[in-house]
C-alpha cells in the first residue's frame, strides 16, 4: 500500500556552517536501509569535510550553484542540472557563492553516518 510521508525529519549537517537537511525518506524518516531522498538548503560559504562514501549520490540542484570537488578536479552544478557520484569516490561539496543552494540529494542505498567516511579535519 502506498504511504504519505508527511514531513521530513531534521538532521543535523557537517560542515563550517548549518546547512538544513531535511530527510523525507532513509534511516530516520521512513526506516528506508535501500534508498535515502533528502532536501539540503544550505547558505552561501558552507564547506562540508571530504567524503569517500559507500553510496551512490544523485544530487539535483534547485536554486543557487553547489561547488563539487572530486579526485582530479571540479565543477559547479547550476539549477536544473544534477550530478552522480559513485561508491568509493572522494567528493566534496560546497555552497561558496552569496546565496548558497537548495538541492535534493538521493543516496541509494541509503545515507548513513557510518558509510559516509568523511575526511578528518
Amino acid at each position: 500500500m502506498p504511504r504519505i510521508i508527511n514531513s521530513p525529519t531534521i538532521i543535523e549537517s557537517e560542515g563550517n556552517k548549518p546547512k538544513r537537511i531535511e530527510e523525507f525518506v532513509g534511516h530516520v524518516n521512513s526506516n528506508h536501509d535501500e534508498v535515502s531522498v533528502a532536501r539540503m538548503v544550505s547558505p552561501g560559504g558552507w564547506m562540508e569535510p571530504g567524503q569517500r562514501p559507500e553510496f551512490m549520490e544523485i544530487t539535483l540542484v534547485l536554486k543557487g550553484q553547489l561547488h563539487v570537488e572530486y579526485t582530479g578536479g571540479a565543477c559547479d552544478v547550476i539549477p536544473g542540472q544534477s550530478i552522480i557520484t559513485d561508491p568509493g569516490e572522494w567528493v566534496r561539496y560546497s555552497t561558496p557563492g552569496d546565496g548558497g543552494a537548495e538541492y535534493v540529494a538521493v543516496c541509494l542505498p541509503a545515507f548513513s553516518p557510518a558509510t559516509v567516511h568523511r575526511d578528518d579535519e
